[in-house]
């Protein structure tokens, strides 16, 4: 364990204390690993469970990794924080905030008890994501458990470290099926400055279109969200550049109060649209693209590139139209579960050979992408 940066004694005394506290339970995973093996049984990987929604039910014996915690490493200078699958996001937020850091992701979190290890094996982000980059791209080492109870690294603790195939960001996204993620590096941010939100009443049509339009300039954008009637666009940064877009752009500047609470429940979908028992789709789509011709109920965020759609239609037909607008499209929410868009031929063949070489046995978390695998 190293820290780095400008830690006051205090801080100092009390991070050792916290990390004396807390083991690594890497070894330990292993042998169940092998025993799992050995015993021809799947396990299925869990955290605090809050998005154990996404995706399909996995099978297994539960694996569960939230007393594997602690924050290994934080170079404040290098901007890079190392922690273990287990770890609170909410810790990590707050030690990072501390320093005026931030993961600049901005990851859902869906319960106070949130893990590390769910936010980069589910590998969503939030609306900061077309500005700021992606849970992928911020990650730039793992420590991984394979399907055969061996311990991996790949990537390491800077940039210039993450060269060839970039295994380590293979694993966002994946659900756990390649493997379990024992420990995350990772890449943060400094938090803007200042911040500011503009609020537009547009008609459908003209709110898509000036989201691409904004995109397209200078300006310092950190979000864009359209819930049908109103278009809120987030700002970020310094703050002449905020105030000069603010003159261009013109709008209604939302209280600091007010901009704050829209954007988390955004991001944790606390937002009206999102209650109900109604599936909840997620389609990502380019941005230019037009509104797809699905029945339902729309939120558009991402500066247009991430879909919300509330609707009872079949999961062939949306799954159609996402493909015919050159996206792609998963059921996220639903009392019948999640359901992925189907992998083309090719895509699927290579998957399976993933999955075959990181966990032969077929022991992580089968079925959560897709059935039997």
């Amino acid at each position: 364990m190293s820290i780095r940066g400008s830690f006051r004694m205090q801080d100092l005394i009390d991070f050792r204390a916290m990390m004396e506290q807390q083991g690594d339970l890497s070894e330990i995973f292993s042998e169940k690993v092998r025993a799992a093996v050995a015993a021809k049984i799947s396990l299925n990987i869990q955290g605090s469970g809050s998005k154990s929604f996404y995706g399909r039910p996995a099978q297994g014996e539960p694996l569960l990794i939230s007393g594997h915690h602690g924050i290994i490493n934080y170079d404040q200078t290098e901007l890079v924080i190392t922690a273990r699958c287990g770890t609170r996001l909410a810790n990590i937020e707050a030690v990072l905030a501390e320093h005026g850091q931030m993961l600049p992701f901005e990851p859902p979190h869906f319960g106070p008890q949130a893990t590390l290890g769910g936010a980069i094996a589910t590998g969503l982000s939030g609306p900061r994501r077309p500005y700021a980059g992606a849970a992928r791209d911020v990650v730039l080492g793992v420590r991984l458990l394979n399907g055969r109870g061996e311990i991996l690294k790949f990537g390491g603790e800077v940039i210039k470290n993450v060269a060839g195939f970039d295994v380590a960001r293979l694993m966002v996204g994946a659900l756990g099926t390649l493997g379990m993620l024992l420990e995350i590096s990772m890449r943060v941010l400094p938090r803007p400055q200042h911040e500011a939100t503009l609020l537009f009443q547009l008609p459908p049509d003209v709110g898509l279109r000036q989201m691409n339009r904004w995109a397209g300039q200078n300006w310092p954008l950190s979000g864009a969200c359209y819930d049908g009637e109103n278009l809120r666009v987030r700002l970020s940064g310094a703050e002449a550049a905020i105030s000069e877009a603010r003159k261009k752009m013109g709008g209604e500047v939302l209280s600091s109060a007010e901009a704050a609470t829209f954007w988390h429940d955004l991001r944790e979908q606390r937002l009206a649209f999102f209650q109900g028992e109604m599936p909840l789709w997620r389609l990502s789509m380019a941005p230019a693209a037009g509104r797809a011709s699905l029945p339902g109920f729309w939120l558009i965020d991402w500066g247009g590139a991430l879909r919300w759609l509330k609707t009872e239609a079949e999961p062939a037909v949306i799954f159609r139209e996402a493909q015919l607008s050159g996206g792609h499209a998963c059921r996220f929410r639903s009392l019948l579960g999640g359901e992925f868009q189907p992998l083309p031929t090719g895509l699927e063949n290579l998957h399976r050979k993933l999955k075959q070489a990181f966990d032969p046995h077929g022991v992580f978390n089968l079925g959560r992408l897709y059935a039997g695998w």
